[in-house]
C-alpha cells in the first residue's frame, strides 16, 4: 500500500498532467474518482448515455448498411472494378500482442485481469517521481517463443528506447519500446490456401517479418458516450510484443488471414494471454496504393525493406477483429483510389475505422521519427539473450499448427478443413480430446502397439469417424444445449467405445447418437451396461429381410419409384429413412440403400 505522503505525491503528479492537457479529473472520498466503489481516473462533462457504446456502434453500422442497400450501384460497380484494375494495393501489418506473463514488463505488479480498476499498479506504472523501471526476466520466455514461432533470428543484444508523446493513457509522457534495436528480426509467415488467403495469391504466399520488439502497454480507456472517458491503469506496462511485417501483402483477405495465422502461432506456443476476441491482440494496418502501369519495385529500390516506388501510406489504428482488418483495408483502399482518380493527393496520416463503417476517418497527421524523439532509455541497460536460452526454447517448442494439420491429414486421413477446425477450436482442447479418443480406440482394437502400414491404414477410417463425432456431433449438442466444450462431458473412453461398436456394426448410427447424447447429458452408466441392459446391440437382418422390407415400401409408392428410375436418385433417401424407422434400430443405412438400388436396377 502507498503511504499517505506517496498518495499525495501521486495525485499532484498525475492530476497536474491531466489538468494541463484539458482533462477534468474528479476526486472523491480521497481517491481518484470513486465510481461505483471502484478507483477510477475519470474525465467527464455530461452524464453518460444509458445505451452501451458498442451497441451504439452496431446500431449505426446496421443503419449505414441499410442505406447502402437502398442505393442503385450497378453503373458505379462497373466503374469501381475498372478502377481497381488500375491500382495495386500494398499492406504492412503492425500487430500488438499481450504476452502471457505473471508480472508486468518493468515492475512486479501482477498482470492478472480483474474487474477492479487501478488496483494492480506500481509507482512506476503511475510514473511517480523517483520510480524507475525494473525489467522482469520472465517476460523473455514467451517473447522468444513467439519470435521462434515466426521463424525470426534472435538478436543476442537489444536495447530499449523511449518513444515520446503525451496522451492520457501514457502518464510518463513516453512509451518504452525497442524501435532501433529489437530482440528479434528477419522472420516469415507462410500462408496457405486453407488459411483463407485471396484466390489471387494462389496456393501459398510468404510474408516477411521485419522485426519483433518488446514494449509496454498503455492504460485502458473506457469510453462512456457522449463525452465521458475513464482510465484503468492496471494495463500500463503489461508486456507486449509488436510484430512488424514487410509491406508484401496485396489483398485485404490475405492481410486478414495473416493476422489470424500469426494469432494462431502465438497461441500454439503459449506466448499470449488471449486472442483478438478478448482484446489480447490488436492490429494496425499501413495501406498504400500505386498505379500498376508504373515501374515495379525492385530489390535495388529499397531502404529498410520498403520499396521507394510505393504510394504514400496511411495507418489505421487499433483494429480488434479479423473481419475488421479486411473491412478497414477495403475501405481505405477505396478512399485512396477515389482521391487519386479525382486528381487529389494522399496525405500521410493516422486514420480510424469503426465497426460496420464504409469509410475511414482522419484522426491526426502522421507523426514521423523526429516527432517521437526516440532515444535510448537511460534507466535500462542493454538486453543480452544467451545462446543456451534460445537453444532450450527452440528444442522445447511445441508443434506448430501447420505441422499438426499435415499430421492429421497424412496420418489420420482427415480433410484439410476438418484438420484446421480441430486445431483452431477451444484453444486446442478439442484437438487434445480427439487424440485421447483415438488412443482409446486403438486400445479397444488391440492395435496400440502395432506399427505396420496395414495397422496404420486400419486406424485411418475409425479416426476419420472420431473426427466427425468430435467436431460435428459434439458441436451439434453444444449448440443445442447452449454450452461450451469440456472433455469431461463425454469421456474419451466412452466415445471411443461408441465408435468401435459403430465401426464393427454392433450398433446402428441412430443408436450411437442416442448413446452419445445420453452421456453428454450426464448419464453415468457405462456404455457397455446401457447397450446390454436395453438390448441396443444390433442383430443384423438377413438379405431376405432387407429385400422384403424394401419391396413393401417400393410397392406402396409407385409414383416415387418412377421418379427415381427417371434419374431423381436423391429421393432414394426417403426410402432409406423409412426402412430405418421400420427396422427400429436394426437397419444399417448403407445396406438399406444398396438393397434399394439393387431392386430398382440403378
Amino acid at each position: 500500500m502507498l503511504t499517505n505522503a506517496l498518495r499525495n505525491t501521486a495525485r499532484s503528479n498525475i492530476l497536474g498532467r491531466f489538468v494541463s492537457s484539458g482533462y477534468h479529473v474528479v476526486v472523491r472520498r480521497h481517491k481518484f474518482c470513486v465510481y461505483r466503489s471502484l478507483r477510477w481516473l475519470e474525465t467527464r462533462s455530461s452524464p453518460a448515455s444509458d445505451v452501451p457504446f458498442r451497441k451504439q456502434l452496431k446500431d449505426e453500422a446496421k443503419r449505414r448498411k441499410s442505406e447502402n442497400n437502398l442505393t442503385d450501384v450497378s453503373s458505379a460497380g462497373r466503374n469501381y472494378h475498372a478502377a481497381l484494375d488500375r491500382w495495386e494495393l500494398t499492406v504492412g501489418l503492425e500487430i500488438h500482442a499481450q504476452l502471457n506473463t505473471e508480472r508486468k514488463l518493468f515492475s512486479e505488479a501482477s498482470t492478472l485481469a480483474i474487474n477492479q480498476p487501478n488496483t494492480r499498479v506500481s509507482p512506476f506504472d503511475f510514473a511517480l517521481p523517483g520510480s524507475q523501471p525494473a525489467f522482469q526476466k520472465g517476460v523473455l520466455l514467451p517473447a522468444i517463443r513467439a519470435a521462434l514461432a515466426l521463424s525470426c533470428h534472435i538478436q543476442r543484444q537489444s536495447q530499449f528506447d523511449r518513444k515520446h508523446y503525451f496522451y492520457a493513457d501514457q502518464p510518463a509522457g513516453y512509451q518504452i519500446t525497442q524501435y532501433y534495436h529489437p530482440f528479434a528480426t528477419e522472420g516469415a509467415v507462410v500462408l496457405y490456401d486453407y488459411d483463407g488467403i485471396a484466390p489471387e495469391d494462389g496456393d501459398m504466399v510468404q510474408i516477411g517479418i521485419q522485426q519483433v520488439q518488446l514494449e509496454q502497454d498503455t492504460a485502458k480507456t473506457v469510453l462512456q458516450p457522449p463525452s465521458e472517458a475513464m482510465l484503468d491503469f492496471n494495463r500500463v506496462s503489461h508486456p507486449l510484443i509488436e510484430i512488424i511485417t514487410l509491406p508484401q501483402i496485396h489483398q485485404p483477405k490475405t492481410a486478414a488471414a495473416c493476422v489470424e495465422k500469426i494469432q494462431a502461432l502465438l497461441q500454439a506456443v503459449n506466448a499470449v494471454t488471449t486472442g483478438m476476441e478478448f482484446g489480447g491482440l490488436r492490429a494496425d494496418v499501413n495501406v498504400s496504393i500505386r498505379r500498376k502501369d508504373t515501374e515495379s519495385p525492385s530489390s535495388d529500390d529499397t531502404e529498410d525493406h520498403v520499396p521507394v516506388t510505393l504510394g504514400q501510406r496511411t495507418e489505421i489504428k487499433n483494429l480488434s477483429s479479423i473481419k475488421a482488418v479486411e473491412d478497414a483495408i477495403i475501405a481505405e483502399r477505396n478512399r485512396q483510389i477515389s482521391v487519386l482518380e479525382n486528381g487529389g493527393t494522399i496525405e500521410g496520416e493516422t486514420r480510424g475505422w469503426t465497426l460496420g463503417a464504409s469509410d475511414t476517418v482522419k484522426l491526426r497527421g502522421k507523426e514521423g521519427e523526429v516527432d517521437y524523439r526516440y532515444m535510448p532509455d537511460p534507466d535500462l541497460r542493454p538486453l543480452f539473450i544467451g545462446d543456451d536460452l534460445v537453444t532450450t526454447l527452440t528444442q522445447s517448442l511445441p508443434e506448430l499448427p501447420d505441422q499438426i494439420i499435415a499430421e492429421l491429414v497424412g496420418e489420420h486421413g482427415l480433410t484439410i478443413k476438418d484438420a484446421k477446425t480441430l486445431v483452431e477450436l477451444d484453444d486446442g482442447e478439442r484437438l487434445d480430446y480427439f487424440d485421447l479418443v483415438c488412443e482409446e480406440l486403438a486400445v479397444f482394437s488391440h492395435e496400440a502397439t502395432e506399427s505396420s502400414e496395414a495397422a496404420a491404414e486400419r486406424r485411418r477410417k475409425p479416426n476419420v469417424t472420431v473426427a466427425n463425432w468430435v467436431l460435428h456431433e459434439m458441436g451439434g449438442l453444444l449448440s443445442a444445449r447452449g454450452t461450451i466444450f469440456s472433455p469431461d462431458r463425454v469421456p474419451a473412453r466412452d466415445l471411443a467405445y461408441i465408435v468401435m461398436m459403430l465401426e464393427s456394426d454392433k450398433i446402428t448410427g441412430r443408436t450411437a447418437k442416442q448413446l452419445f447424447a445420453r452421456k453428454f447429458d450426464g448419464d453415468e452408466q457405462n456404455i457397455e451396461a446401457i447397450v446390454e441392459g436395453e438390448n441396443l446391440q444390433l442383430i443384423p437382418l438377413s438379405d431376405e429381410q432387407y429385400a422384403a422390407m424394401a419391396r413393401e415400401l417400393l410397392d406402396n409408392s409407385p409414383s416415387m419409384v418412377a421418379q427415381i428410375k427417371k434419374g431423381q436418385t436423391g429421393k432414394l433417401g426417403f426410402f432409406v429413412g423409412q426402412m430405418m424407422r421400420k427396422g427400429e434400430g436394426k437397419v444399417v443405412a448403407q445396406k438399406a440403400e444398396a438393397t434399394l438400388r439393387h431392386l430398382l436396377g440403378i
